[in-house]
């Protein structure tokens, strides 16, 4: 019996990539299969950042330079549940690591929140990414839109609904979701913090960057700046909620006679969204209360309300993971459970080779850095239990392969992936950009096999 320690990883994003890549450096003896239900890798940095933030993109271009070293075998358009199972990996690799990630928008629980025009970040972002399992079109028909939230998210939507399509021409934006953008009728975008300014969670460059986007103004409301305690403790403590709090002060200070853009975001802070409202079944409305801080930081609500007129409303309050068959599930944290990445039963103990990092296993938080030093844990543990883990019963390497084909899986390897790169790359230089993505599913299949090759649409 082969003493190759086998691993599949599952997910091929960069949590996914980044526990390949420190177990395939390790110097264990070890074969990596990186499975990926999507025919393309890299995860939330293809699908998960707004086309129009190069620098965060380039993440790829890393991720990229560990998957062509050919000592991580890729396995995209492979769906875990439904093309093969935790048992039929188990019998062919002596351990498995979950990386799927958090995709779905975390609930939000008040009045309305399912009216037609009431909508999750997730999905949109999916959308304009060009995800290819989410629908084509989008109904872009409200002129007053609310965002909830205040992190990233809510910036990157809010920036996507209001910033003009023909400035996003330079991105890898799809064909269709340019169109669909060039005709939305968005005026006025209004964001909803329940905090403070000093509480956001904004990164400084990321809101920055909103005061820069063309024939877009924003707008910040004096009587929405208060600090408590716990908010000049994190002034103090924290560079970046500094830089935060002195550009959102910087914006104060404008004057209504300095704004002459056609269209404008509003930040709205202590504002607390309590009701979506609706007329026939469509959103109308958004009902917020006012909060108070109340010293550490937190906020009570005043029972003063106030109702904004929109005609949408996205909720970007957080992602949220998905169950994975076979596995447990805490439902209320939307993680895999385990320790330190160790997969544990309902019983509290470990399932032996079964593992998990990234987001599914410590939730939807933490940036890159995180994830990296996320991974790096749950493979020490792998390493550490590899010489008592019980051996797969397969050990050819091109067992999963027969599987797969079996069940007429078109599997996209890293030679697959190189010919969709390099099509959507050529679209792109057909019209001076980078890249076009190809959005549906099949047509990438199409192309990384090599079957056809079609424009995008």
């Amino acid at each position: 019996m082969s003493s190759t320690l086998r691993v599949a990883v599952v997910g091929a994003g960069p949590a996914g990539i980044y526990a390949s890549d420190i177990l395939a450096r390790s110097g264990e003896d070890v074969a990596i299969d990186l499975i990926e239900r999507l025919p393309a890798p890299f995860g939330l940095v293809r699908y998960g950042v707004a086309p129009d933030h190069p620098r965060i993109k380039q993440i790829i271009v890393a991720l990229h330079k560990v998957l062509e070293r050919g000592d991580i075998r890729l396995l995209a358009g492979v769906d875990y549940g439904t093309d093969v199972t935790l048992a039929e990996l188990r019998e062919r690799y002596d351990a498995v690591v979950f990386a799927t990630g958090a995709v779905r928008d975390a609930a939000l629980p008040i009045p309305g929140i399912d009216l037609v025009g009431s909508y999750g970040a997730a999905d949109f972002v999916s959308w304009y990414d060009g995800h290819p399992d989410v629908p084509r079109s989008w109904p872009l028909e409200a002129r007053e839109v609310a965002v909830l939230g205040a992190g990233n998210v809510a910036l990157d939507v809010s920036r996507m609904l209001a910033k003009h399509a023909k400035d996003l021409l330079p991105t890898d934006v799809p064909a269709n979701v340019y169109e669909i953008l060039a005709a939305n009728p968005v005026t006025d975008v209004h964001v909803f913090a329940r905090r403070g300014p000093a509480q956001v969670k904004f990164s400084p460059l990321e809101l920055r960057e909103l005061g820069h986007v063309p024939d877009v103004d924003v707008v910040v409301y004096p009587e929405d700046f208060d600090f408590d305690a716990g908010s000049m403790a994190a002034i103090h403590s924290s560079n970046q909620t500094k830089q935060v709090v002195t550009t959102l002060t910087d914006w104060t200070l404008k004057e209504p006679g300095d704004r002459h853009a056609s269209r404008r975001i509003h930040l709205h802070f202590l504002q607390r969204p309590v009701a979506v409202l609706g007329e026939g079944g469509k959103v109308v409305g958004l009902r917020t209360e006012r909060t108070a801080l109340n010293g550490d930081g937190n906020v009570t609500g005043t029972g003063r309300t106030t109702v904004w007129p929109v005609q949408a409303v996205y909720r970007a309050v957080g992602y949220f993971g998905s169950p994975l068959p076979g596995l447990p599930f805490d439902e209320a944290a939307g993680v895999i459970p385990n320790r330190e990445g160790r997969v544990t039963g309902l019983d509290g103990c470990a399932l032996a080779g079964i593992y998990t990092t990234g987001w599914i296993k410590r939730g939807p938080v933490g940036l890159i850095g995180h994830t990296k030093s996320d991974a790096a844990e749950t493979i020490a543990h792998l390493r550490e239990d590899a010489p008592a883990l019980p051996k797969a019963v397969e050990r050819d390497p091109r067992s999963i392969d027969a599987l797969l084909a079996s069940r007429g899986v078109r599997v996209v390897d890293w030679a697959g992936w190189m010919r969709l790169d390099g099509h959507e790359r050529a679209l792109g230089e057909l019209v001076g950009r980078e890249r076009i993505k190809v959005v549906p599913r099949d047509e990438m299949l199409d192309i990384g096999l090599g079957t056809v090759a079609t424009s995008a649409s």
